[in-house]
């Protein structure tokens, strides 16, 4: 048995419309460690940063994901928008102490041209800050293979590893071979339906499946990743499902937080509140 790294409710998880303390109340509740945010929610908040800090820490939880780092591929695609996006997503990570910021890209870009441009955002983020990047199969980066492409030159690059991406790309085991573990710095976790979906992003933003209860094997990709070595800063669980979140927050939270903890007891994790093991 090994230690969890900390259970984290990804924002989409509990939809777009939950408010902060909501949003807190919830995880607090479903036992997670901490909450992500996109910069939409920070800015929806109204409150500062330290009455944010103070109502995670009366509840018990920690802001420990901020995302989402988009359109940086080319210099027509960082407009004035997206700029103040980015400014914001570098201030959230510096004022709660978290020391990764998601980044993903949707545009299908020459890959010496995603990898300059990859590098200049991790300059941009500065020395301290892990830019993990996150392979989409629908995006500019459909696979893991072309993402540690992008991130290998990069000191402070690192990657996502999320299982609905994970499976819907066909990736194997195999296929971390390649990839130092210590790059690996953030985990999500969710599972998919049996048959995917037409456009396939549209599965992936509103139709994804708690882990464990699906059939992207999250258990064996949890324990292909820990058998590899990846020890990440967060276990986050990125539950996308507009069925959920129509369910009300807390079920959504409840719902995701226990299926998360049962897949992480199957593969020899213990936590809080996690069941025991069975293998």
């Amino acid at each position: 048995m090994v230690d969890a790294a900390p259970l984290v409710v990804s924002s989409y998880t509990l939809g777009t419309e939950v408010g902060f303390v909501d949003r807190v109340r919830a995880a607090a509740g479903a036992g997670f460690d901490g909450i992500g945010l996109r910069a939409e929610n920070y800015r929806a908040a109204g409150l500062g940063d330290a009455a944010m800090l103070a109502v995670a820490e009366q509840h018990g939880v920690r802001i420990l994901e901020v995302e989402y780092l988009t359109g940086w591929g080319t210099p027509a695609d960082r407009d004035e928008a997206q700029q103040e996006k980015e400014r914001t997503v570098f201030h959230m990570a510096r004022a709660f102490g978290v020391r990764h910021l998601n980044a993903g890209l949707l545009e299908e870009l020459p890959l010496d041209v995603m990898a300059e441009a990859f590098a200049a955002l991790c300059m941009r983020a500065g020395p301290e800050l892990t830019v993990a990047l996150e392979f989409m199969p629908y995006s500019g980066v459909p696979d893991l293979a072309t993402a540690w492409r992008i991130v290998q030159g990069v000191p402070n690059g690192g990657l996502i590893v999320d299982n609905w991406h994970w499976a819907r790309a066909g990736q194997k085991p195999a296929d971390l071979d390649e990839v130092p573990a210590e790059r690996i710095v953030s985990v999500q976790l969710c599972d998919v339906r049996a048959e995917p979906m037409e456009p396939l992003r549209a599965e992936s933003l509103g139709h994804r499946l708690p882990p464990g209860q699906g059939f992207g094997d999250t258990i064996g990709l949890v324990q292909a990743l820990s058998d590899h070595g990846v020890t990440p800063a967060v276990m986050a669980v990125e539950v996308i499902s507009d069925e959920l979140v129509a369910r009300g927050v807390e079920i959504a939270a409840r719902v995701t937080a226990d299926a998360a903890r049962e897949v992480l007891a199957r593969c020899g994790y213990r936590g809080a509140g996690f069941p025991e093991a069975d293998c």
